[in-house]
């Protein structure tokens, strides 16, 4: 049966992200293995998604840019079948497309198994791609290979709160210019209870005073908020407590939604921008230990 899709509205404010280039070639090139980075902090995986790959580079770049001045090696897996870059399939299975979503699964699985198997964490950016990896992964491939993976894949900013609370964080945020973060949490992110591990790394700048937006969803749901016959419902849940609460923020206060689409809806529905918490902490390091 052929897929349906919905028409998107247009006369809907909801704009659709322009890409930015390809972030392979920059990513690749600052690839670390090994060295001072190695000694002081260990190995990590930073999985970059397709959103933020292709849309939104300047997250990964900023992550990659934070892990490496808190020392750790990062290692920026390339597909193990030589193909395209890897991707967790979400976009297919929020279309029912369960046997595309299984294929694209086996892919992540096999580049990454490699790392898993070392004990190297596997770090993530966006919510709803990353935490794929400890949810849908293990039904659509049960196993071992599975089960590992999903026992070590973390959000980033999960990953920088467990190395914090076990004293080995190496990382020297300066105090910003804002001092207020206002916080939104993806459905991915509460479902998963990853929100304290979000405030707990935005309140490692010194100063910055960290609320959480009381919200549900966005809205945005993906694509949801995009189709025609959604968007009144979209920006109905948006309206909620969400985007009243940005409305009301001043202009030096920070808005954070490390989820794309909640991003998206944010500044459609209020013309803030929101920001990843990784772009919040590459900001606040100081002077002369960013890993460049």
């Amino acid at each position: 049966m052929p897929l349906s899709i919905s028409p998107l509205d247009p006369s809907s404010h909801a704009l659709l992200p322009r890409g930015e280039g390809n972030l392979e070639p920059p990513l690749s090139a600052r690839e670390r293995g090994g060295g001072e980075g190695a000694r002081r902090g260990g190995e990590v995986v930073l999985l970059v998604d397709t959103f933020n790959r292709y849309f939104e580079p300047e997250n990964a770049r900023a992550a990659l840019a934070v892990l490496q001045a808190a020392g750790y090696a990062v290692h920026l897996p390339q597909a193990a079948d030589g193909g395209r870059p890897l991707c967790c399939g979400r976009t297919f299975l929020a279309a029912g497309l369960v046997d595309e979503a299984r294929r694209e699964a086996r892919r992540v699985i096999e580049t990454l198994t490699p790392y898993v198997e070392r004990g190297v964490p596997v770090v993530g950016l966006e919510p709803s791609c990353l935490l794929g990896l400890r949810d849908e992964f293990l039904s659509m491939l049960p196993g071992g290979a599975s089960a590992e993976l999903a026992m070590n894949a973390f959000l980033f900013e999960e990953f920088l709160a467990r190395e914090h609370d076990a004293g080995r964080l190496s990382l020297k945020p300066g105090p910003l210019r804002e001092k207020k973060a206002l916080l939104h949490g993806h459905c991915h992110q509460k479902a998963f209870d990853a929100m304290p591990a979000a405030r707990k790394v935005l309140e490692l700048v010194p100063g910055l005073e960290v609320e959480a937006i009381e919200s549900s969803c966005c809205g945005m749901a993906g694509a949801f908020g995009y189709e025609a016959a959604h968007y009144g419902v979209s920006m109905k849940m948006a309206e909620l407590t969400l985007l009243p609460r940005v409305r009301k923020a001043s202009a030096d206060e920070l808005i954070v939604a490390d989820g794309t689409s909640c991003r998206h809806q944010i500044r459609d529905g209020s013309g803030r921008s929101a920001v990843h918490v990784a772009r919040v902490l590459e900001r606040a390091l100081e002077p002369g230990i960013k890993g460049e």
